[in-house]
């Protein structure tokens, strides 16, 4: 068993945006063509502590590097006012030769580092032939740690990107995540109501701990692409009435997320126009409007974890990083 810590993972990923964001295209082609095996995920929740909960993610990815792994991942809300982070998490591989367990590894830079990747992978997709403003500027509604993934990932894909409007309903938070983004040399304003923050730009990021429905989109000006990261921000309404695109439509229409809530208000499914996987091998197409509003509501597939990881493990293997545990299987 190799075990992998945080730093090693960091030692790994750190710098390698445009390698994460080329693993997570290729897991999503992957998963449009029939190539992975990603049962729903098992949400573990506390009937006390409604705010918590935890994720079990298992997923296959086959092709020249196959995988099978499981994230495990919390969602603990009340540690942002302890300091510590939100989320935290562990992935597993198993061997596909013996189905014995090989490789455990920190799986919180992970999680957050593929996330942010598949909203620059959607970012630059879906904003293609888009006005040359379009791609200058972006609005992020949470200030946490995957919304500054989301940023560095988005200065990856994004390279004209220069400046970004901030809104948190902490303000002393989104003050501190400003200082922060200063290092990113982008030009930086913090909003003073949601509204003015979605009316700023016409790329929106929205990454939230948010568990129920509370923006729409009138404030939006035409031609706005929603990175709906969180998954439970907009409103049905606001869902029903803009193009969506989402990781895999039944995964996605789950667990009272804004397209579930959507999903039963008008009785199908019809109002997701195309799947990212299918937009990037070509199987559709999706042309950038000047005049709707486009949604990206990525369920978070556990095939980008297991691919994501597969790479840190063999990467470790190369460096000679983690630590070998010779008898965890006797």
């Amino acid at each position: 068993m190799l075990i992998l810590r945080r730093r090693d993972v960091l030692d790994l990923l750190d710098g390698a945006e445009d390698t994460v964001c080329t693993i997570v295209e290729n897991a999503y082609a992957a998963h449009a063509r029939g190539a992975t095996a990603v049962p729903h995920s098992v949400f573990l929740r506390f009937p006390d502590r409604p705010g918590d909960r935890i994720i079990g993610l298992p997923a296959y990815v086959g092709g020249e590097r196959p995988v099978a792994a499981l994230k495990w991942v919390s969602s603990f809300p009340g540690n942002t006012a302890a300091g510590r982070e939100r989320a935290s998490a562990a992935i597993l591989l198993n061997s596909l030769a013996d189905g014995r367990p090989e490789a455990l590894l920190e799986g919180a830079v992970i999680s957050a580092r593929r996330t942010a990747a598949s909203a620059a992978v959607a970012a630059g997709l879906l904003t293609a032939g888009a006005p040359a403003d379009v791609r200058r500027g972006v609005t992020l509604i949470g200030c946490g740690v995957i919304g500054f993934e989301i940023l560095r990932f988005l200065r990856a894909r994004l390279p004209e990107l220069e400046e970004v409007t901030l809104y948190d309903l902490d303000a002393a938070r989104a003050a501190g995540f400003a200082d922060r983004v200063a290092g990113l040399g982008l030009k930086t304003s913090v909003a003073a109501d949601a509204g003015t923050a979605m009316a700023a730009h016409r790329l929106i990021a929205l990454a939230t701990t948010a568990g129920e429905p509370h923006l729409g989109t009138g404030d939006c000006r035409p031609g706005t692409l929603i990175l709906h990261v969180s998954l439970r921000d907009l409103t049905p309404e606001a869902v029903l009435a803009a193009r969506n695109v989402v990781d895999d439509t039944d995964h996605v229409c789950r667990e009272a997320t804004s397209l579930d809530l959507a999903a039963r208000r008008s009785g199908n499914r019809d109002f997701v126009d195309a799947e990212i996987g299918d937009l990037l091998t070509g199987a559709a197409t999706l042309p950038y409007s000047a005049e709707a509003v486009t949604v990206f509501s990525p369920f978070g597939l556990g095939a980008l974890d297991a691919a994501l990881a597969a790479h840190v493990v063999d990467g470790a293997a190369a460096r000679g990083l983690g630590t070998h545990v010779s008898d965890f299987v006797a």
